[in-house]
């Protein structure tokens, strides 16, 4: 299974979990876990999903994720979960 990690962080407001679920839903994207947390008025998510049945390239995926994150006023990364557990590793 090829797996990713999504982070999005940044100043809180309605729809933030609303606006990237309904992203990864319409690219096939399943969302495996997820956690979100918020500290005083920022926003913090971490997702783990499957990218098996994604209707799109990677790259593609990360550059349109990216976009979203900067029109609602976010930073969205995807990266894959191997990578991410070897950048993250100490």
């Amino acid at each position: 299974m090829k797996k990713g990690i999504i982070t999005v962080v940044g100043k809180d407001r309605v729809g933030i979990i609303a606006s990237v679920c309904t992203y990864l839903a319409e690219k096939k994207i399943n969302i495996l876990d997820i956690n979100q947390t918020i500290v005083q008025d920022y926003f913090n998510m971490m997702m783990l999903v499957d990218l098996d049945n994604a209707i799109l390239p990677f790259g593609d995926i990360v550059d349109e994720l990216s976009k979203l994150g900067d029109e609602i006023g976010l930073r969205i990364t995807l990266q894959l979960e191997d990578i991410f557990i070897k950048m993250h590793r100490i």
